[in-house]
This record gives C-alpha cells, sequence and structure tokens, in this order.
C-alpha cells in the first residue's frame, strides 16, 4: 500500500512542479507595448476583482455547508469538504492568474515572430499550468483526505469491521470513510458550480451586450477598443473558460475517482465483506487513486513533448495538440494495464468472478477504462463534427443565415437535438459494457479512464481561451492584421477543441454520476437479498421522484438563461448609452467607459448565481427529509437523464451556432463575402443565432454535468440521516 501511495504522490509532486515552472517561464516572457500592456493590466484586474469577491460569496456558503456537516455527518466529512473547496478554488484561482499573464504574452509572441508554431507553444504552456494544478490538486486533496482519515483515523477498520465504528454523530449513526470523501467531492463540487455559474453569466452577459449593439448595431468587428464590453467580454473568458472550466474538470476528475473508492467501500460493507479479503477491499480503494497518478505521469510527458518538439512556421494546430493529447492517453492506457494486471493479480478468481463480476480476471478493471477512454475520444469526435465548420451540419446553419435569423436559430435547434442520439448510443455501449466485464465497479474503472489524461485535455481546453484573449489584444492594440490571423488560428482550433472536452465533461458525468449513484442505494439499504443495488422505479413515490428529477435541469438551465439575458440586457443598455452620450467613440477619437461594463457584468453575475447554485443543494436534501431515500433514489435517475439530453443539445448547438458565424466571417459560404452587398444582413443572422447559442453553450451546458453531481453526492453525504428521519416515515406513509 505504501509504495503505491508513493507513487501517486510522486505523481502530484511532479505535475506540480512542472505547472510552476510553466508558470514562471510564461511570465518571465515579453508582454510587447505599453498599448498591450496596458489593456492586459486592465483585463487582469477585473479578473482578478471578480473572483475576490465571487469567493467571499462562496466563502459564506461553504462555512454553514461545513458547519452543518460537521454538525449532523461527521466531523470528518465536514473538514473533508472544506479541503476539497479549497483545492478546486486553488485551482481556478491559478489558472485565472496565469491566463491573465499569459494571453499578452500569446500576443507578442505573435507580433515578435509571426511564428504559428511559436505562438501555439507559448499559449499551450499557459494552458498547462491549469491543466497540471486541477490533476495535482485534486489528486493532492484526495491523498490527504485518504491519509488523515481513512488511515490516520482509521475509517478503513470501520469499513472492514475489524473495529466498532467509533465515528457517530450525535444522532448515532455511523458516518464513516464513504461519508468522508463524498464530502470531499462535494467540497469540489460546490466551488465549481459557483465558478461555472457565475463566470458563465459573467462572460456571456459580456460577449452578449458587445455582440447585439457592436456588431449587428454599429457593425464594428470583434473585439472593436472603440466596443466598450469588449474588456468585460475578455475578462468573461478568464472568469468563465479558464476559471469555471478548471473548477468544472477538477470536479469531474475528483467525482470519478472517488466514485470507484466509494463504490468499493459500499460494495464491501453490502453482503459481500465475508467473500472480499482485507487485501482485496484495499485493492479496490487505491486503484482509482493510483490510476489517476499514472494518467498524471502520462500527461506531464505529453504536455513536455509539444513544448519541447521544434514546430514548423505554420504548424497544423490541431494535430500538434491532439498528439500531445494521445500521448498522454497512450500512457494512461499502458500504465493502466500493468496496474490492473499486478494489483489484482493473486486474489481469489472466484471472488473476482462472482462477487465482483471480473469476467475478465485482473484486467477487468482496465477493460472497463479503455471503454470509458474510447467513449470520451468518440463522443468528442461526434460533438467536433457537429460543431465544426470543416462539417455539414454547421455549414448548413452558415447557409440558413441567408434566410435570416429564424431560421438560423431553427436550425440550429434542430442540429443540437438530433446531435443526442450519437453520444447517448455511446454511452449506453461503454456503460453497459464496463457492467459486463467489470460489475458496477468496472463503470466507475471507465470513469477515471474518461478523465485519466484530464490534465491534458484542461491544458488543450484553456489554451482555447487564453488564445482568444489575446486576438482581443492584438486588435485592441492596433496590430498588424497579421497577429490577429495567427490567433485567430489558434482560437479556432480552441473553439473545437472546448466542444470535445464539453464531450469528455458530460460523458465522465453520466458515468460518475452512475456510481454515485449506486453508492446511494448501498448506502440507505436498496440492494436485493444478494447483495445487488435496487430501486423500483414502478414505486409510485420513486416514479413521482423520476418525474420531478426530470424538470430539475430545465428549471436550472431557465433561470440561468433568464439570468444571463437579464445582466446582458444591462450590458447592451450601457454600451448604447456611452455610443449615445460620448461623442467621438464610434469615430476613435474618444476613449470608451470599459470600467462600467465591468462592473455591470461582476454586480450582475454575482447577484444571479445564487438561487440557481442552491437548487442543486436544496432539492435533494429537502426530498429527503420530506419523502424519503426511495423518493431521492428516482429524483437522482430522473434529473441524470434529462441532464445528460440538456447538456449535450445547448453544448453542441451553441458551438455550431459560433462556429457558422465565424464561417460566413471567413468566406466560407458562396456568395456571402464581407464587404459585398448584402454581407451584413447574413452575417446579422449569424450573430444572432452565436447570441442565443453562448449561454447554452457556455454557462447552461457545463453547469449540467456539475449539477447531477452534486446532487449524487450531497444526497449520498446526507442519506444516513434522511434515511432515518424523514417526514413520510414519520407519518407512517
Amino acid at each position: 500500500m505504501e509504495l503505491l501511495l508513493i507513487i501517486a504522490g510522486a505523481a502530484v509532486i511532479l505535475a506540480v512542479a512542472c505547472a510552476a515552472l510553466n508558470f514562471f517561464v510564461t511570465k518571465k516572457l515579453g508582454e510587447g507595448t505599453e498599448r498591450m500592456q496596458e489593456i492586459a493590466a486592465a483585463i487582469r484586474v477585473g479578473a482578478n476583482a471578480f473572483i475576490k469577491y465571487e469567493y467571499k460569496i462562496v466563502a459564506m456558503i461553504g462555512s454553514v455547508v461545513a458547519v452543518i456537516l460537521i454538525a449532523f455527518v461527521s466531523w470528518q466529512t465536514g473538514i473533508a469538504f472544506i479541503i476539497g473547496a479549497l483545492v478546486s478554488a486553488a485551482a481556478g484561482f491559478v489558472g485565472m492568474k496565469i491566463a491573465t499573464y499569459a494571453n499578452v504574452r500569446v500576443t507578442n509572441a505573435a507580433n515578435e515572430t509571426r511564428d504559428t508554431g511559436k505562438t501555439l507553444k507559448v499559449a499551450f504552456r499557459g494552458g498547462s499550468v491549469m491543466g497540471l494544478c486541477v490533476a495535482g490538486f485534486a489528486l493532492f486533496g484526495a491523498l490527504v483526505v485518504f491519509l488523515i482519515f481513512g488511515i490516520g483515523c482509521h475509517q478503513i477498520n470501520d469499513v472492514l469491521g475489524t473495529t466498532t465504528p467509533i465515528w457517530t454523530n450525535w444522532t448515532g449513526l455511523d458516518a464513516g470513510l464513504t461519508m468522508t470523501l463524498s464530502g470531499y467531492a462535494l467540497g469540489c463540487s460546490i466551488i465549481a458550480l459557483f465558478n461555472r455559474v457565475g463566470g458563465g453569466i459573467y462572460t456571456k452577459a459580456a460577449d452578449m451586450g458587445a455582440d447585439l449593439v457592436g456588431k449587428t448595431e454599429a457593425h464594428i468587428p470583434e473585439d472593436d477598443p472603440r466596443n466598450p464590453a469588449t474588456i468585460a467580454d475578455n475578462v468573461g473568458d478568464n472568469v468563465g473558460d479558464v476559471a469555471g472550466l478548471g473548477s468544472d474538470l477538477l470536479e469531474s476528475f475528483v467525482g470519478a475517482m472517488l466514485s470507484g473508492v466509494i463504490l468499493g467501500c459500499e460494495i464491501f460493507a453490502h453482503n459481500m465483506g465475508a467473500a472480499i479479503s482485507e487485501a482485496l477491499l484495499k485493492t479496490m480503494l487505491l486503484f482509482p487513486m493510483v490510476f489517476a497518478g499514472i494518467g498524471l505521469l502520462g500527461c506531464v510527458v505529453g504536455i513536455f513533448y509539444l513544448l519541447l518538439v521544434p514546430l514548423k512556421k505554420n504548424t497544423n494546430v490541431h494535430m500538434q495538440l491532439n498528439i500531445a493529447t494521445w500521448i498522454s492517453a497512450g500512457i494512461s492506457v499502458v500504465g493502466c494495464f500493468l496496474l490492473s494486471f499486478f494489483m489484482f493479480q493473486g486474489h481469489d478468481a472466484a471472488v473476482l468472478e462472482n462477487v465482483l463480476k471480473f469476467k475478465a480476471g485482473n484486467l477487468s478493471p482496465w477493460i472497463a477504462a479503455v471503454l470509458g477512454i474510447a467513449a470520451g475520444i468518440i463522443i468528442g469526435i461526434i460533438s467536433e463534427y457537429y460543431t465544426s465548420y470543416d462539417y455539414k451540419p454547421t455549414k448548413d446553419i452558415s447557409k440558413s443565415a441567408k434566410e435570416g435569423p429564424a431560421l438560423t436559430i431553427t436550425e440550429g435547434m434542430a442540429t443540437g437535438m438530433i446531435s443526442c442520439m450519437l453520444p447517448v448510443i455511446v454511452l449506453g455501449v461503454a456503460i453497459f459494457g464496463a457492467y459486463l466485464v467489470a460489475g458496477l465497479y468496472g463503470v466507475s474503472c471507465a470513469a477515471i479512464g474518461m478523465l485519466s489524461f484530464v490534465a491534458a485535455t484542461v491544458s488543450v481546453d484553456t489554451y482555447g481561451p487564453i488564445s482568444d484573449n489575446a486576438g482581443g489584444i492584438a486588435e485592441m492594440s492596433f496590430l498588424d492584421p497579421e497577429v490577429r490571423e495567427i490567433t485567430d488560428q489558434l482560437d479556432a482550433v480552441g473553439n473545437t477543441t472546448a466542444a470535445i472536452g464539453k464531450g469528455f465533461a458530460i460523458g465522465s458525468a453520466a458515468f460518475a454520476t452512475i456510481s454515485l449513484l449506486c453508492s446511494y442505494l448501498y448506502a440507505f439499504g436498496g440492494v436485493d437479498i444478494m447483495g445487488q443495488v435496487l430501486l423500483n422505479i414502478a414505486q409510485p413515490l420513486t416514479l413521482v421522484g423520476a418525474i420531478v428529477g426530470a424538470a430539475i435541469p430545465f428549471m436550472f438551465s431557465g433561470m440561468l438563461i433568464k439570468a444571463v439575458a437579464k445582466a446582458a440586457r444591462n450590458m447592451v443598455e450601457e454600451v448604447r448609452r456611452q455610443f449615445n452620450e460620448i461623442p467621438g467613440i464610434l469615430e476613435g477619437t474618444a476613449k470608451p467607459d470599459y470600467e462600467t461594463c465591468i462592473q455591470i457584468s461582476s454586480k450582475g453575475s454575482i447577484k444571479q448565481m445564487t438561487v440557481p447554485c442552491l437548487i442543486a443543494i436544496i432539492i435533494p436534501v429537502a426530498g429527503g427529509f420530506i419523502f424519503g431515500p426511495e423518493f431521492v433514489g428516482g429524483l437522482l435517475v430522473g434529473a441524470i437523464i434529462a441532464a445528460i439530453m440538456l447538456a449535450i443539445y445547448t453544448g453542441n448547438s451553441g458551438g455550431a451556432w459560433d462556429n457558422a458565424k465565424k464561417y460566413i466571417e471567413c468566406g466560407g459560404v458562396e456568395g456571402v463575402k464581407k464587404g459585398e452587398e448584402g454581407y451584413d444582413a447574413v452575417h446579422d443572422a449569424a450573430v444572432v443565432g452565436d447570441t442565443v447559442g453562448d449561454p447554452l453553450k457556455d454557462t447552461v451546458g457545463p453547469s449540467l454535468d456539475i449539477l447531477i453531481k452534486i446532487m449524487s453526492t450531497i444526497s449520498l453525504v446526507i442519506v444516513v440521516l434522511f434515511k432515518e428521519y424523514n417526514l413520510f416515515s414519520l407519518l407512517g406513509l
């Protein structure tokens, strides 16, 4: 056990050290002209102000949750919750900081070298800081919780049954290792939800305000310095697409990793402890964390491949990013094979097959993990097909813009809806395949496999908004158009990689939440006499819960869209006011008031984010204490199914609208050329479609996977209470 934990710990140290190296190497690069430095400083100040104020709000809410957990579940759960919140907040903050330093350095690299390959390295180096911190911090926190509470406080012995449970709360209920680990995951989820929702509202309010007035009314280019909302838009890229993204994927990584550990505890504890040996249990608990460590080591190799290998001046950006990801994934696959072979070797073959349902012996976890990795890659390819303007669906949306905004929106909605089917089939095949080969534990292994190289995928995802910011700085600094062409090339690839990353996020969420749901069923006694999980969906209370649960993602999404619309409306009014009341803005002789627009986005997002976020916490808890655990089980099933569909639909339709606009801007639609008659009307229609898609792809879609994981996690944490104390049970219903 000690050697395996040392391997995982070494991976954490190496990843964090490499992240620190890339952070300081990036900061030492030149920032360019005084104008570039001034714009970058404004973006940095705005991002810092927002994240600090947001974290104050989150700290107050998190403190209340921590106190409740300490008082009603266990002090270990409350402390683990705080650790999870701290590591998630730290990853988001570090990633946001490096993004605000890297953006102007990418612009300067493009300006000085006019070399796509060298510019790519600067952007990717900045993104790698976030990627390595996400995986490194997440695994570090998990190891700390496991070592302190699992080993130090002997909670593993409670699972084994070698000691009488000594960690009970004041109600006398045993809140053991699974609750402690769930508390850590919940802390990560809370930060992720607020960062994603708050950052998403911020960035889309600014983006929509800038587009609707600047592009469609004033007909000035994107990121034009005359547009008062441009700085707020660039700030939004950092707080939403960087800090929000990092916390989101960290939470996904933790959820996937700990779902296997928690499920291992529950499988052992419920009618199977007599068959599963102590050594096999410890192997099941350690495998997810050691696998995550091996994947992290692979990501370090993949990341530094791209940073160290010589690149051509006009290198294929997409190919280079793919190679870095493939190297990381390949090492993860090979490492998982060796781990699965050696860690599960020597255990009773009959127990592996009959109790854990390992149909391929000690290689069963590896096969399940490979199924997860394959599912993530295939879902990413499907997302790319439906969102990239290299393919027919997005090209058709571009062409529909000739007929106006109504048909543009209609075509995009249809594309998003159609795009749900194939990813769901892939998920279904992978989930069922993982279950067939390795039982429920295999489903959690598939989730870990999909995110085992998360450091590489987050690095690629973060590179996108950094490049986007770099393009904005180039435009506002009046640099040569060739500079903007280089940054736009990087940004275009970033849009595609972001869509692929969202596919990985929702795919891993599906695997992880199913594992957490099974753990939840074990926790409240939803098992048959053979120890298999059981949820009777035909039972009226469960069925009602499923129906209500299916409505939650729609209500949550609607509230987020309204929040974005309200904040965007204030931004539109402010931009119009400045155009009307400040003479000379459009002529370039007067400077816009950027600061007011930043304040509008900050206040609007902070004000609007709290209620949707609290819904994810309050509904399952209230439902449990009123109706009982069966109702919450149905609630989770309904929410998971609906959220998966909505996340795919919103992510793909929004991405397709965005790239359809870009396809028109680059002259891809026949007969529609910039500067020619009719171009403005077609482009305006595409901008309207893109604006409709903005809150869908960057606020709603990325938040839904967090919604279902936080609902599953908090239900698992609190079930020890409401399975004994709920209103329906007290009333004899």
